[in-house]
């Protein structure tokens, strides 16, 4: 979960009030977040409040301005107002425009923008910023692929500013922290930000760049900014704020976040007009920041059943008014319209969880249940153990494995490619982005680090897989399975076919086998289990290439079978 660092004297300021660390604490959970630390060594303006948040859907509050917008709306009742938003029904006058060209669709096709001005940035608003935008681009922003963000001197930018594409070695400029002029191509190699973030850009024969009219280079997007428009420091007072990325929406959002946060700390907000020479879900000419939010209604009938609680529309509207949230009533409904940095409201359910946070979770009597009931194992869990003492008793070791991992692992190292396969949308990392679609990848890799370990070996696992399927509610459907490996210089076709025959005996399953075709095993040595003529699993030798993957050097024989296929 997310953690930020609040600057005490800043926080304090904005929330219009002062705390101790208990009434800090009992009023954190508004904003789903804890107390996590705080240092109270120093000069106020230099202490720091640790608050941890426990949403990862509200990235929002992962700032200091948006965690005491939120305790300030539920403590105070009232609302914040930004008057600088455009809408599809209301475009604002923009003095400052960008252009982004055609040369970018391909490769980053995204940017919003604003302008701040009217004070000079305090040390504690700087450092403040600089979190924001490492936690919405880090962990909103998928490590930087949906969401980048950066932030440039107004005073040194002659408009209209050019977002566009460039060969890697026709651009060049001096990147942040360094002080040698760099084409991209040497940015991606030589800078610290270039090797962390250049797989971003990987494959594509341009990258982006953002230039002023007078060809002054302002950033390598999503990489780093340059070490003259992009420095800020404390006391500038104009910043150029831009946002570019993959996601329309997420960019969008993210504007929206920052704008408001820095309205919040008394900033003037001026709109950013961006004209794309092709169409985004905007339109092609977009004035930023841009409220994309739709309403969204809640029904007082299915509050009061999920609450468990009587609570008319009215109190509805209250509560939801505490959460920064206006609103309107229709008889039995509330109709919400999301303040413009959230977008958090997938369905009725979540309005309903604000509806519980708004009138304080304190307030709801504790209630003992109404019905006695007696637990008991499911069939498949009774299934699974028996299946597992088995192989227990064949002398297979259990191995326990996650049901995330990397496309590397699951799919290129199995010889496999990704039909079927449930990805994870927003993966916080590359080594979790996929389902596991089968067991015998992660028996692969016990294996490939277990070469020091006598022969011969025998493990196995019971546990979940998933895997697409547009018949299923929710387009994908999880499975009960049960697989095995054997590795030792014998091991056979004979040996995996002897196993599978004794553990289904045992499990009162008759079965039959024909020819498979799978890019796991040696062709002429595998073979598909059917079950009444449908399929079951599959085993045999390990391909030579899948062994290699893994680097395995010893010879292995593995399968698989579905459990709840037993169960019919």
């Amino acid at each position: 979960m997310p953690k930020i660092d609040v600057n005490e004297t800043l926080f304090f300021e904005l929330l219009g009030e002062t705390m101790d660390a208990q009434a800090l604490e009992a009023a954190l959970p508004v904003a789903k977040a804890e107390l996590d630390g705080w240092v109270t060594e120093g000069a106020p303006e230099d202490r720091v409040i640790k608050i941890e948040l426990n949403d990862t859907n509200r990235p929002d509050l992962w700032s200091t301005a948006g965690l005491a917008r939120q305790l300030k709306s539920y403590r105070s009742g009232k609302l914040p107002t930004y008057h600088f938003f455009s809408s599809e029904q209301n475009t604002r006058e923009a003095e400052y425009t960008i252009k982004v060209e055609k040369s970018v669709e391909a490769i980053r096709p995204y940017l919003a923008a604003f302008v701040v001005s009217g004070k000079a940035i305090s040390d504690a608003m700087l450092r403040d910023m600089i979190q924001t935008q490492e936690k919405l681009c880090w962990n909103f922003g998928r490590k930087r692929r949906s969401v980048s963000m950066g932030l440039y001197r107004i005073e040194l930018i002659k408009w209209p500013v050019r977002y566009y594409a460039s060969k890697p070695e026709a651009a060049s400029f001096v990147p942040l922290a360094m002080e040698q002029k760099l084409n991209l191509k040497e940015i991606l190699q030589q800078h610290p930000k270039g090797k962390e973030y250049g797989f971003i850009l990987e494959g594509n024969a341009e990258y982006p760049l953002l230039s002023g009219a007078d060809q002054r280079i302002l950033s390598f997007p999503p990489i780093i900014n340059s070490n003259d428009l992009g420095a800020v420091q404390t006391g500038d007072t104009d910043l150029l704020v831009e946002f570019t990325g993959s996601d329309m929406m997420s960019i969008c959002l993210s504007a929206n976040i920052v704008a408001c946060d820095f309205a919040d700390a008394g900033y003037t907000v001026k709109p950013v007009q961006v004209d794309y020479e092709y169409d985004t879900p905007f339109g092609r000419s977009v004035v930023f920041p841009y409220y994309f939010q739709v309403p969204a209604t809640v029904d007082a009938g299915r509050v009061t059943k999920l609450l468990g609680d009587s609570i008319s529309p009215e109190l509805m509207q209250a509560a939801l008014y505490r959460m920064g949230m206006s609103s309107d009533i229709h008889g039995q409904y509330v109709r919400v319209m999301p303040p413009p940095y959230r977008n958090d409201f997938l369905h009725a359910v979540d309005l309903v969880e604000d509806v519980m946070i708004g009138r304080g979770m304190d307030t709801f009597l504790p209630e003992r249940p109404h019905d006695f009931t007696i637990g008991r194992l499911t069939p498949i869990e009774l299934l699974s153990r028996r299946a597992k003492e088995l192989f227990v008793g064949l002398g297979y070791q259990e191995m326990i494995y996650n049901y995330l991992g990397s496309r590397r692992d699951y799919l290129q190292r199995m010889n496999l490619d990704d039909t079927g396969v449930v990805r994870i949308a927003n993966p916080m990392t590359e080594n979790y982005e996929i389902v596991r679609p089968s067991i015998l990848p992660c028996l692969l890799q016990s294996e490939a680090v277990s070469s020091k370990a006598p022969y011969p070996h025998r493990i196995f696992e019971c546990g979940k897989v998933a895997f697409l399927d547009s018949q299923a509610n929710y387009g994908s459907v999880t499975r009960q399975r049960i697989g095995f490996l054997s590795a030792h210089p014998a091991a056979d076709f004979n040996e995996a076919a002897s196993l599978l025959s004794a553990v289904l005996y045992f499990l009162n399953s008759e079965y039959a086998v024909e020819e498979s075709d799978d890019p796991r095993f040696i062709p002429g040595r595998q073979a598909t289990l059917l079950l009444a003529g449908k399929a079951l699993g599959v085993f045999g030798e390990v391909h030579p290439s899948v062994l290699e993957n893994w680097g395995i050097n010893m010879p292995a024989v593995c399968g698989e079978f579905d459990l709840e296929t037993l169960l019919g």
